[in-house]
């Protein structure tokens, strides 16, 4: 696989589940937010963290080259064994188009080498 690491650090944010919905800011680079029964989850920049919620900040995110076709098979295989093989832990975002994986800011360096030793391109973002 082809991945792009992002320039801007992230948060992983958590509100309860009858929380408004969030709004991103007008620009934002990167934004995902997913509701559940449970949550409502949300990646966002660091500075963009919603107010009331459980913040984990510096996230690093690996963008897949898409778009991925919906037949493709062990992509997110494919990439979090190599990462699990050297202990970085991983939150997964994906997209119509394509996949991101997390890592914490501290691991982005294991990580990238060890997505590329398995024979994975990373091009820094």
């Amino acid at each position: 696989m082809d991945l792009r690491v992002l320039p801007e650090r992230l948060s992983v944010c958590r509100l309860p589940a009858g929380a408004p919905w969030p709004v991103p800011a007008a620009g934002s680079s990167f934004w995902s937010a997913t509701r559940t029964e449970n949550e409502v989850s949300v990646v966002c920049p660091e500075d963009e963290a919603p107010e009331g919620a459980h913040v984990e900040p510096d996230w690093r995110a690996l963008e897949v080259a898409g778009p991925l076709e919906f037949s493709m098979v062990g992509v997110m295989a494919g990439l979090t064994a190599p990462l699990a093989d050297v202990d970085v832990s991983v939150f997964v975002v994906s997209t119509y188009d394509t996949d991101y994986v997390l890592v914490h800011a501290a691991a982005l360096e294991r990580a990238v080498e060890a997505l590329r030793a398995a024979g994975h391109t990373v091009h820094a973002g």
